[in-house]
């Protein structure tokens, strides 16, 4: 043992590098410098040291992997920038589309061609990696894609993300994290009792144990693959400065000149699938371009300038044992299949989604029948084909009713339509769809008003319709099952505070059909006013950017039904009132791009852009040569270094709130 202070130090540093260059080797280059036993000889030499001289312990030791055990929760972390999904695509058909609604939102000419990054999509979990000055500070789940969980104390445990990196950088990394098959072959060999259903439950188990030592003893992997940076320009310059910074990066990537080229690569993976140690469930197609992806932006959900390009669901076989009618807010009704449960895709599956009347005809299914069901993901199952050769002669067709289930009203098909309605405009099922819609966190968000307590208040005869929300008192929820004293106050205070509602929200509230979260918020930013989307005509509305005449005719049409129209001035008679977006002339903030970073004390980050697109500004989740201001709150990470890289104007919360006055 070393027994001089400053040459212990010295030791210490110089074995602490030599393990990040023993694992960017292993983990980026896939070339390794020495074997296993070499590198625990090393590892049980710098504990020893570390043992001795505890002062020179540091974060970012390979010692330090593992730490001490979570409490019973996991803390709840707002992300920096909201996490989207990308949407899937099956076919080379749709990948066309993706390719041809890519040039149209661009505007370049269909026989342009442009060139997009081909990923694996690895079947793990995804995650936000904070650095600071290079240093491994954070691990966040994605959650809902605003808040997720830190899972700080397991993810630190996993060798393939690197604790120090290459260069002192602020910066957050996406990534996956994932459970190799060959581990997953052997955690499941340990034990008879617990047997995991798949590599990525067998990640996602792992990852919420409270203990770091049974996730440092399980065989976890990542892989990392995004992050913003203002001298990058393309996508897989993203992927190359990863690799520079000491991040493990999936080596099947390529980049292609025409949308036509990803179908070769997708083939390609097809058959070398089966050789990874890991698995995957398709490639993701993005635009190389940075800029391209600025312009392209996101949906409510999704991105607009990627997507996944699925293999093949997995499919297994079951049988139906019924089929039942379910009843949607707007009246029409699902038919359901009944399954006998069945495990296919990691999952039990018990009900399948008949969609209408027509799909039952074409694929001639009848209850008993043995049937193969698809699942890809998270994807609702479906019945893909009946397998006739097996039927008994028991086996009995499916009629769809002429009368709804729930109220024994008559139920119509419209010609030109696939969906079965009922007629009843007071069916109970539609209230009941309708009340749940309206109170959805979306909508007026109303906390402590749950489905059971809709139920409730709908049996009890004390609401009517969603304006009687507003007229409960304290006294009409002492009825109620498991409501106390301290309960109800609670919800009364929520129901009051809700009532102050964005014109976005108040419009998706309504459940107009059709009409989605995006589509509120382009009406409102479009027509600032109820009162002028009220008025406007089929013609205005059809002119709005993604909203083509179906929905149009849909908003259209709710706003000539008294009915509809009574239950808004209810609404506000009984104390809603409507944030709506300021007059064209008070435009301060026309066409200007913000961007938020950081924590805001005095107002939320959902009331700060409220008030940008109320004053007609943009709201953009990255920085770019394209970005106005940046609104600096407490706690800014990479984005506010990119806005003084690029010359953009930075604000504090104080000067934007003087802006927006």
């Amino acid at each position: 043992m070393i027994k001089d202070r400053q040459t212990a130090k010295k030791r210490i540093a110089k074995l602490k590098t030599q393990f990040e260059d023993i694992d960017y080797a292993y983990f980026v280059l896939d070339k390794p410098i020495v074997s296993d036993a070499v590198r625990d000889s090393l590892k049980k030499e710098l504990t020893d040291l570390e043992k001795e001289y505890p002062e020179f312990i540091t974060k970012d030791s390979p010692t330090q992997r593992i730490g001490g055990k979570a409490l019973g929760k996991f803390d709840k972390i707002k992300h920096t920038n909201r996490k989207y999904s990308f949407s899937d695509v099956f076919t080379l058909e749709d990948v066309l589309g993706f390719d041809n609604r890519t040039k149209r939102f661009l505007k370049l000419p269909q026989e342009k061609d442009i060139q997009y990054t081909c990923e694996l999509k690895i079947d793990g979990l995804n995650m936000t990696f904070v650095y600071t000055k290079g240093i491994f500070t954070k691990a966040i789940t994605r959650g809902d894609g605003i808040y997720g969980e830190d899972v700080t104390h397991t993810v630190r445990t996993i060798r393939s993300v690197p604790l120090k990196l290459k260069k002192e950088v602020d910066i957050e990394v996406g990534g996956e994290i994932y459970m190799p098959v060959s581990g997953f072959n052997r955690l499941n060999k340990k034990s008879d009792d617990q047997k995991f259903a798949n590599p990525r439950n067998a990640a996602a188990g792992t990852i919420r144990q409270l203990d770091p030592k049974i996730a440092a003893s399980r065989d976890l992997q990542a892989f990392f693959y995004s992050l913003d940076d203002a001298n990058l320009k393309t996508q897989f310059d993203v992927l190359s400065y990863l690799q520079t910074l000491g991040f493990r990066v999936e080596k099947h990537r390529h980049v292609v000149n025409k949308i036509e080229d990803v179908e070769k690569f997708y083939q390609d993976i097809q058959k070398t699938r089966e050789r990874l140690d890991y698995e995957i469930d398709g490639v993701v197609i993005k635009v190389n371009d940075l800029d391209y992806q600025e312009k392209l932006g996101r949906t409510a959900k999704t991105v607009r300038w990627g997507c996944a390009y699925k293999f093949q669901a997995e499919e297994a076989t079951t049988q139906v044992e019924d089929i039942q009618i379910q009843v949607g807010r707007t009246g029409v009704l699902t038919p359901v299949a009944h399954l006998r449960p069945t495990l296919v895709a990691g999952s039990t599956v018990s009900r399948a989604t008949l969609h209408n009347e027509d799909e039952i005809k074409r694929l001639g299914i009848k209850i008993g029948d043995t049937v193969v069901i698809q699942k890809a993901g998270d994807v609702i199952p479906d019945i893909v084909k009946v397998l006739p050769k097996l039927r008994t002669g028991k086996e009995t067709s499916y009629i769809m009713p002429t009368k709804c289930p729930i109220c024994d009203s008559s139920v119509s098909r419209k010609p030109g339509e696939s969906a079965h309605r009922c007629s009843n405009d007071n069916c109970f099922a539609k209230e009941q769809e309708v009340f749940y819609h309206f109170v959805s966190r979306k909508a007026f968000n109303i906390d402590g008003l749950g489905k059971k307590v809709i139920d409730q208040l709908l049996d009890k005869g004390l609401i009517k319709d969603a304006s009687d929300i507003f007229t409960l008192t304290k006294g009409d929820l002492a009825p109620l099952e498991r409501f106390a004293e301290k309960s109800a106050d609670n919800l009364i205070q929520a129901i009051n505070s809700s009532k102050a509602i964005p014109l976005s929200r108040f419009i998706y509230s309504l459940g107009i059909r059709n009409v989605g979260e995006q589509t509120a918020i382009d009406l409102s930013a479009n027509f600032k006013t109820l009162e002028e989307i009220r008025n406007a005509d089929l013609e205005e509305l059809e002119q709005l950017s993604d909203i083509g005449p179906i929905v149009a005719k849909s908003i259209y049409q709710y706003f000539r039904n008294d009915k509809n129209l009574q239950i808004i001035h209810k609404l506000l008679d009984n104390g809603v009132k409507i944030e709506v977006a300021s007059n064209q002339k008070d435009n301060k903030l026309d066409n200007m791009v913000f961007v938020l970073t950081g924590s805001l004390q005095g107002l939320t980050r959902d009331k700060a852009k409220e008030k940008i697109r109320n004053l007609g500004g943009n709201i953009s989740s990255s920085v770019s040569k394209n970005t106005d201001y940046l609104v600096a709150g407490r706690d800014s990470g990479s984005k506010y270094d990119k806005a003084k890289k690029l010359g953009v104007k930075i604000i504090d919360e104080k000067e934007f709130l003087e802006m927006v006055r």
